[in-house]
C-alpha cells in the first residue's frame, strides 16, 4: 500500500509541475468474477470466511471489478473527468460481510466469530458522488460476492 501512496504522490508531483491533466482511479478492495486462477488479496477475506476461518476484525469498502473497469473506460472517454476518483459500493465489517454470505449461502459452515476478542473495528463512509460523475452505477455487493464465491467454483478453488 505503501509504494501505491508513494507513487500516487510522485504522479501528482510530476502533473503540478508540468500542468498536465491526470485522472487515478482508487477503487477499495475489488471483487467479482476472477480472471486470473488464484485468490489475490482483496478476495482473500471472503474465501477465508467461506472456509469456516474466523473473519477478521476489520472493515472494508467493497466494489465489483467491472464497476472499476468501467471507471477506468468512462474516465478516459469523459472530457471533463479530472483528479481522483473513490470507487466503493459499500463498506462493512468483516461479521456484517460474513452474515451476507450465510445469507448467500446457508449451507456452508461460515464462522459467525471474530479472530480476536476486541470491540469490532468501526466502519468508516466513503462518498460515492464524484465516481458517480463518470455514469458509474455501483453493482451491489450482494451480487458482487456471489460473482465471487461462484467465479471460486468455476476455478475449482472451493469445491461446495
Amino acid at each position: 500500500m505503501l509504494s501505491k501512496t508513494l507513487a500516487e504522490a510522485a504522479a501528482w508531483e510530476f502533473v503540478n509541475e508540468n500542468k498536465i491533466d491526470m485522472v487515478v482511479i482508487n477503487p477499495t478492495m475489488v471483487a467479482g468474477s476472477l480472471l486470473q486462477p488464484e485468490v489475490n488479496k482483496s478476495v482473500q477475506p471472503i474465501l477465508d470466511m467461506i472456509n469456516g476461518i474466523p473473519f477478521q476484525n476489520y472493515a472494508y469498502g467493497w466494489v465489483n471489478v467491472k464497476d472499476v473497469a468501467d471507471a477506468h473506460i468512462n474516465a478516459y472517454e469523459i472530457a471533463s473527468a479530472s483528479g481522483r476518483y473513490l470507487l466503493c459500493e459499500r463498506v462493512l465489517h468483516c461479521s456484517e460481510l460474513a452474515k451476507v454470505l450465510r445469507d448467500l449461502y446457508p449451507t456452508l459452515q461460515i464462522s459467525d466469530k471474530c479472530e480476536d476478542d476486541e470491540p469490532y473495528k468501526p466502519r468508516y463512509q466513503i462518498s460515492k458522488e464524484k465516481a458517480k460523475s463518470l455514469g458509474i452505477k455501483f453493482i451491489p455487493l450482494k451480487v458482487t460476492l456471489k460473482e465471487t464465491v461462484e467465479s471460486f467454483r468455476e476455478k475449482k478453488i472451493v469445491d461446495f
